[in-house]
């Protein structure tokens, strides 16, 4: 099993493990937890906007947040884990980029490979005008274009991404209960 495979496998596991420890032995500060629960709405946000443009394995999403960088739901995923190590200490943005670099690359790195084999001329020009991860500032917009519509609230809820705002808001109230009881 190659590397990537073994990362894309123990991505979830992992992430649920450093979850629980986070949620047990996080102290937030006032400070930190409105700075850091910021930057995680920010990535809740960010996945929700583009969990609304994707029909996934069918089109490739190129509207949206996909015209800014071609992973917005993974760049949300980073931001709310950055937000939420921001929340209970600056130094814990080390992990979170340590695990993004040692799981979520690779994975990101199958994926591209899959993306571009299923859409491979309109993928090439697409990875040429839009940057991987860190978005670019102003919406990139192909020669030919498309109409997808906007959008759209059905595939929102069809991709179960109002769980991440659930839990977003669940983690909060836990982080501001914690941070009142100076535990």
């Amino acid at each position: 099993m190659s590397y990537s495979e073994t990362a894309k496998k123990l991505r979830l596991p992992l992430g649920f493990l450093f979850g629980i420890l986070y949620l047990a032995l996080a102290r937030p500060t006032p400070l930190g937890l409105w700075v850091g629960g910021a930057i995680a709405l920010i990535g809740v946000l960010i996945r929700a906007w583009a969990s609304g443009h994707i029909v996934k394995n069918e089109k490739l999403a190129v509207s949206g947040p996909y015209a800014h960088t071609r992973n917005p739901l993974y760049f949300g995923s980073f931001l709310i884990g950055a937000g939420f190590a921001v929340a209970a200490h600056w130094s814990l943005l080390a992990v979170v980029v340590a695990f993004w670099l040692l799981i979520y690359r690779p994975t990101m790195e199958r994926e591209r490979a899959n993306i571009r084999e299923r859409f491979p001329e309109a993928y090439d020009q697409y990875s040429r005008n839009v940057p991987a991860f860190a978005p670019r500032p102003t919406p990139w917009r192909p020669a030919t274009a498309v109409d997808d519509g906007g959008f759209s609230g059905a595939l929102y809820m069809k991709h179960g991404e109002w769980k991440a705002g659930l839990t977003y808001v669940l983690v909060m109230v836990w982080l501001f209960f914690r941070a009142r009881q100076g535990l």
